[in-house]
């Protein structure tokens, strides 16, 4: 009798990461540049990325940084001194909050900052409220950090912004934490300030942590100001982290510098972890994003206008599509049109019942690629990020127009 031998058993992976989502938004960004590639006249609307080149002066310093040998070397895994003191100096300045540079951690982009909020401050099983429509990544971290979010959802005919008396029907004694975005990705929704406050005071009497993500706040426009939940309500700084970054603001996204501000306890924990998982974020790019926070904002300024002048431009474009109502975004890079009106029909013989459909229709037939609202909420909406040429901007709307008309 022939013995066989035994089959060895291949180990699992990680539940936990099995279970964590594709970012949607670099999914189709992803898709678009593929077919770009392959030769298809592709506009894609998909990435959140400025189309500017990083201002020169920035370029300069981190060339400058690259003749110092004591940029190739550890540095402290917080991030440079310098480099949190300028950041606790913008914090005072756009965020009217005081803090000491120990208060500060430097990461690795935005997202590192938002994933380590979420660990600071998140146990298993405590619920975290998280307004839709969200950011793709927000509902992961809070499930790595092992928690729960709990979806509070504000259509268009609410501007996006959720209330208080929502995020109270929403509110249980698990809850511990709030996820506030203003202005917001995907909606470019602006909080005014007294909006902020109330949520503000509301999060202060029933003692839950805010995660405050302040990465679009300098890109406002009609004279909207993004007042910080902190400056709004400044007893609530004990029990606030701020994260924020130079990805947007001057065209940074490669260089991968982010910033979480908060209470000192946080900031312990948080500075722990990140001392194991990656330490010191690339020193060039530090010496980078300092020069940026430091030296003129002209450019920064130069490329705030131009988006708004392509604001203007999707914006009455897109309405001129029957079906298709656009509030106003006054903020971020971001137009969130409800299409619920071109759902539920026939286009070209095809039946479109969700924006998830809807999105690839319009990817197939009119080689635009727009994010469906799935990847931030609820069906029945698209993301298009207006950093792109103002040519090509209007070139992709008109397809649209072309195809619903």
């Amino acid at each position: 009798m022939t013995e066989h031998a035994a089959v060895p058993r291949i180990p699992a992976v990680s539940t936990k990461l099995s279970a964590i989502a594709e970012s949607a938004t670099l999914k189709v960004d992803a898709k678009a540049k593929a077919l770009q590639a392959a030769g298809r006249p592709v506009v894609s609307y998909a990435a959140g990325e400025p189309d500017f080149a990083t201002p020169q002066f920035v370029v300069d310093a981190a060339a400058e940084a690259l003749r110092d040998p004591a940029n190739f070397r550890y540095t402290p895994a917080a991030g440079l001194p310098v480099l949190r003191e300028a950041i606790a100096a913008k914090t005072l300045r756009d965020s009217g909050l005081e803090v000491a540079p120990s208060q500060v951690i430097v990461t690795n982009g935005g997202k590192q900052a938002v994933y380590q909020a979420f660990q600071a401050v998140v146990n298993p099983g405590d619920e975290v409220l998280l307004p839709a429509p969200y950011w793709t990544t927000y509902p992961e971290a809070i499930a790595l950090a092992d928690g729960v979010p709990v979806e509070v959802f504000a259509g268009a005919d609410q501007e996006y912004k959720v209330t208080v008396d929502q995020l109270e029907a929403a509110r249980t004694d698990k809850t511990t934490a709030l996820v506030f975005v203003s202005p917001s990705n995907p909606t470019g929704a602006v909080y005014t300030a007294d909006e902020t406050k109330a949520i503000g005071e509301w999060a202060l009497a029933h003692g839950i942590w805010v995660i405050s993500d302040e990465i679009y706040q300098n890109l406002v426009y009609e004279g909207a100001r993004a007042m910080s939940i902190v400056e709004a309500v400044p007893e609530l700084a004990g029990q606030t982290i701020l994260v924020n970054g130079v990805a947007k603001t001057y065209a940074m996204t490669g260089w991968r510098v982010g910033w979480m501000v908060g209470p000192a306890a946080a900031i312990k924990v948080a500075g722990n972890l990140q001392s194991h998982l990656s330490s010191n974020v690339n020193n060039i790019a530090q010496r980078a994003a300092l020069a940026a926070l430091t030296g003129p904002q002209d450019e920064a300024e130069r490329m705030r206008q131009a988006f708004d002048r392509r604001r203007g431009l999707i914006v009455s474009e897109l309405a001129k599509i029957p079906g298709v109502t656009v509030p106003n975004p006054l903020g971020a890079f971001y137009v969130y049109p409800d299409v619920t009106g071109l759902l539920g029909r026939e286009w070209d013989g095809v039946r479109i019942d969700t924006s998830l459909e809807l999105a690839d229709y319009i990817l197939e037939r009119a080689e635009v690629a727009v994010v469906p609202g799935e990847a931030f909420g609820p069906s029945g909406y698209l993301r298009l990020s207006y950093a792109l040429g103002e040519e090509q901007l209007l070139e992709g709307v008109q397809r649209l127009q072309r195809l619903f008309g």
